[in-house]
């Protein structure tokens, strides 16, 4: 079988993957099988309810090779995807900008939220949220890649491996506008001990607990 050739032009993803589910005579339930994700994961990513996974996510090897599809085609389009959507967000919830400025260098907390209180304030705030998400997401990359260690923590607790898989997964997708308290003391707070954000050169400095 010839391998298959780059998309020449970008298109959503979810428009990409239900295109070839029905090329290819599949279902959703199969390429969930296959990604080892819920079949309503895949159904809301076909429908194009919500942002379509992170390139990172380890989610797109899978499925690339299921749809036959390039291997850049998916990864490529959700960055794109998820590039536009960045220029459309909003500002993240209150709840979560007072966990998040909680974490502050005390020196910089009254400084910082006067700046929040500007007018461009959301800018600060979106900027700010999103570098912290880049070192939770390490993290739970990691979990997610260690399928063992997920599937013992799930018996030890007593749920579904697949729900902790799913719960983990949609953390990564999640945006500084999406973030919900919950996940940001799961897997904010939980890990960083201390930042500092200097306005003018926009450099950040995140100490993680140890």
């Amino acid at each position: 079988m010839p391998a298959p050739q780059p998309l020449e032009n970008a298109v959503p993803v979810g428009r990409l993957v239900a295109r070839r589910l029905r090329e290819l005579k599949r279902t959703p339930a199969e390429l969930a099988a296959v990604v080892r994700v819920s079949e309503d994961y895949i159904e809301d990513l076909v429908a194009g309810r919500g942002l379509p996974p992170a390139p990172g996510s380890g989610l797109y090897p899978p499925m690339s090779k299921f749809l036959r599809l390039h291997r850049n085609d998916l990864p490529t389009c959700a960055r794109l995807e998820r590039a536009a959507a960045r220029q459309r967000q909003g500002r993240p919830a209150m709840a979560v900008e007072r966990a998040v400025l909680a974490l502050c260098d005390p020196k910089l907390v009254r400084s910082l939220t006067r700046r929040l209180a500007r007018a461009d304030g959301g800018e600060l705030s979106q900027r700010i949220v999103e570098r912290l998400l880049e070192v939770a997401r390490g993290f739970v990359r990691v979990k997610v890649e260690d399928e063992m260690a997920m599937r013992a923590a799930a018996s030890r607790e007593g749920r579904a491996y697949l729900d902790g898989r799913m719960r983990l997964l949609r953390f990564l997708d999640s945006s500084p506008e999406s973030l919900t308290v919950a996940e940001c003391e799961e897997f904010i707070v939980a890990r960083v001990a201390l930042w500092a954000y200097d306005v003018e050169s926009e450099a950040m400095r995140i100490v993680l607990r140890s």
